[in-house]
């Protein structure tokens, strides 16, 4: 499903432990390490697509995760001519994202990343809030940044909480 511009619609999942690092995972058989994020079917709502990538990708619950609050508006970044799979006919040009800030609240041993037929990640871990901008792919920084920017107050109001 690509809308009118050439993206795809996608959730992205930030997902943080109770010492306010975040979830950083490996892509199967590669180099590059990502949040996770997932694409949105048509007649899904956002909110569900959401659920589903992280049952798919990392193998939590609804019950695993406190929703702290999300990005009010999408938030869109151009995939790379090399990156692309070639059809000559797709209008296709990125992804475009509602981002997901959540509090896990289970163990870590909930994680699981092989409860899909083909997993996206093969090893994770826990970082620091803003360290994935030093080590995400070029093309996908500014969004991380602005996704991270945006949720980062989110972190201190669910503290206060607490």
């Amino acid at each position: 499903m690509i809308d009118e511009h050439g993206y795809r619609p996608n959730v992205g999942i930030i997902l943080c432990n109770h010492h306010n690092q975040v979830f950083w995972a490996r892509r199967c058989g590669q180099d590059g390490w990502q949040f996770p994020q997932g694409g949105i079917r048509p007649k899904e709502a956002i909110e569900a697509a959401m659920y589903r990538e992280l049952r798919e990708e990392v193998g939590l619950v609804p019950s695993h995760v406190e929703i702290l609050g999300r990005t009010r508006d999408w938030l869109h970044y151009d995939i790379p001519d090399d990156y692309r799979r070639r059809n000559p006919n797709s209008a296709f040009r990125g992804q475009k994202q509602i981002w997901f800030l959540l509090r896990h609240l289970g163990s870590d041993n909930d994680v699981r990343l092989d409860l899909c037929e083909r997993p996206e990640f093969d090893e994770w871990c826990w970082i620091e809030y803003w360290r994935p901008l030093e080590h995400i792919i070029n093309f996908k920084r500014e969004v991380y940044q602005r996704a991270l920017a945006e949720l980062e107050p989110l972190l201190t109001l669910s503290r206060a909480q607490d």
